[in-house]
């Protein structure tokens, strides 16, 4: 039977485009390699003991951030900055740092913040298959069963590029079993999460877009679909990958010979706005006949058909049939299910994920899962409380902060950067501090878009800070080491920027002037 395997690359395309698949960077290897070319931020592993005995200058220091600060405001004249010793919380500078500015992906220190608070490092996603029936002859006379957890994780990420390699497991299982037909439903229990698939405050224009993926208790492949434009000399194709039977493709692509007149259009095609409805994806416009492909990743409309269709996929590929459908439940009922093995995706690497990537999807999907178990509501509503309670246990005032998901992508994420930097305070002594703080990218990591920013020496590994974009909107927030070993908590959160690669810059001076007079 044909066997399908795919390299998914959008899965880190948040923060490169192209950029190979996430690989889990401990911090203790991060600071062993930064060793070598003598940029260590060891300080890292416990902020307690990184502040010195004699301090630089505080007010050259100060004199020299402002400066910098001065030059920002022309980039973004809505903004605030804020930077504290780690260890003692002393302020060292501060601009605008009681007013509320929107966070864009900052917003993720704070579900991540949380998750580890709330669930600690050793939590386990865990999405279990069952079934039910009497197996006779290599049939089974009955259902399957999924029960969903809320894992991001089952796709191609950790699998070199084989989205169904989790389906690929069960099939072994079910084998050794001796099932190769199966003559029932397989049963989708999604319950854990809440009906509401996309934030009401996310751009309604952007809904096919891989940063705004559904969000549901079993998802598969990041609830993404790549739709493939290639030129063939005379003629165009389109195809999915998967291709599954419940997707459609509306092809209206043609050849061009003019390179000027090249222009692909890809996503899913709207009804009425009844975007959830919909399992067509579309392309058009005109590709260049030298052009070998063009190529996007869209959202699905329904998680759980796009689940279950391929959970049938992989199954057939692997030789075992289904005869029945996919069928959607909120929870399992009767005690005649059998668990035939459970797949577990660490909470630790997907908070990577989240931060390192900044994957919009793994976030919400962290955001619904604390809301399920801190709650008992896995709704952004119940997320959102998670979050708030624990932070308010950590002693953060939650006066201070506004949220509405857990990536950013809502612009309702507000908080000052005093806030945020007692926040990145609070976790800097928290018990899980080393594992939080291995979740950030550093200054010049490979594989980022930190890998060209602050890249050099001496601040080359000197930096772990989360980015956070939206239109009109540039963030960072996060730990800087000075050249005197002065750990710092900093924020800078610009809002109504005038062009989101100047407010970087001007991030990155304010960065370089710290850590030169820190």
């Amino acid at each position: 039977m044909r066997r399908t395997t795919f390299v998914h690359h959008h899965l880190a395309r948040d923060s490169a485009h192209g950029a190979r698949f996430a690989t889990r960077h401990s911090f203790g290897w991060v600071a062993a390699s930064l060793v070598i070319v003598g940029l260590a931020f060891p300080a890292l592993s416990n902020p307690a003991q990184s502040e010195p005995a004699n301090r630089s200058d505080l007010a050259a220091l100060k004199s020299a951030v402002n400066a910098q600060v001065a030059a920002a405001r022309q980039v973004a004249p809505a903004m605030g900055v804020h930077i504290v010793e780690a260890k003692s919380g002393r302020e060292v500078y501060g601009y605008n740092p009681a007013t509320k500015r929107i966070l864009a992906s900052n917003t993720k220190l704070f579900t991540s913040a949380a998750a580890l608070d709330v669930l600690g490092p050793g939590f386990f996603f865990e999405t279990p298959l069952y079934l039910r029936g009497d197996t006779k002859d290599g049939v089974l006379h009955g259902d399957l069963a999924v029960v969903g957890g809320g894992d991001p994780n089952i796709s191609g990420r950790h699998w070199h590029g084989d989205s169904f390699a989790v389906f690929r497991q069960w099939a072994r299982a079910l084998r050794q079993r001796g099932v190769h037909r199966i003559t029932g439903n397989v049963i989708l229990a999604t319950g854990l999460f809440d009906l509401q698939l996309v934030h009401p405050d996310w751009p309604e224009d952007q809904l096919d877009r891989w940063y705004e993926a559904p969000v549901a208790a079993l998802s598969f492949n990041d609830n993404c679909v790549l739709v493939k434009v290639e030129s063939l000399g005379a003629e165009a194709r389109v195809s999915l990958v998967p291709e599954l039977p419940i997707f459609a493709v509306q092809d209206r692509v043609a050849v061009t010979s003019n390179r000027r007149q090249e222009s692909v259009r890809i996503g899913r095609p709207t009804l009425e706005g009844d975007w959830q409805t919909l399992h067509t994806f579309e392309a058009r416009g005109r590709i260049h006949r030298a052009t070998e492909f063009v190529d996007k990743w869209v959202t699905v409309a329904d998680p759980a058909a796009y689940f279950g269709t391929a959970l049938r996929q992989a199954l057939w590929e692997e030789g075992i049939v289904t005869e029945g459908s996919v069928k959607e439940v909120k929870a399992l009922t009767g005690r005649a299910w059998d668990l035939v093995a459970t797949h577990r995706s660490d909470l630790l690497t997907t908070l990577e994920i989240v931060n390192k990537r900044s994957q919009n999807f793994y976030s919400e999907q962290v955001l619904k899962l604390l809301g399920a178990h801190h709650c008992r509501d896995g709704s952004w509503a119940g997320g959102v409380r998670a979050v708030r309670e624990s932070l308010a246990a950590l002693g953060l005032d939650p006066d201070a902060f506004d949220l509405a998901d857990g990536s950013g992508m809502s612009r309702n994420n507000l908080a000052t950067p005093r806030l945020v930097t007692d926040l990145l305070r609070r976790m800097g002594d928290h018990r899980w501090r080393s594992e939080f703080m291995s979740t950030l990218p550093y200054s010049g990591e490979p594989d980022l878009r930190w890998e060209r920013r602050l890249q050099k020496p001496p601040y080359r590994g000197n930096v772990l800070a989360k980015t956070g974009a939206l239109s009109g909107v540039s963030t960072l927030s996060g730990y800087a080491k000075g050249r005197s070993g002065t750990l710092y908590a900093f924020s800078i959160l610009m809002n109504r920027t005038s062009a989101n690669w100047r407010a970087k810059n001007a991030q990155d001076a304010i960065l370089r002037a710290l850590i030169d007079h820190g």
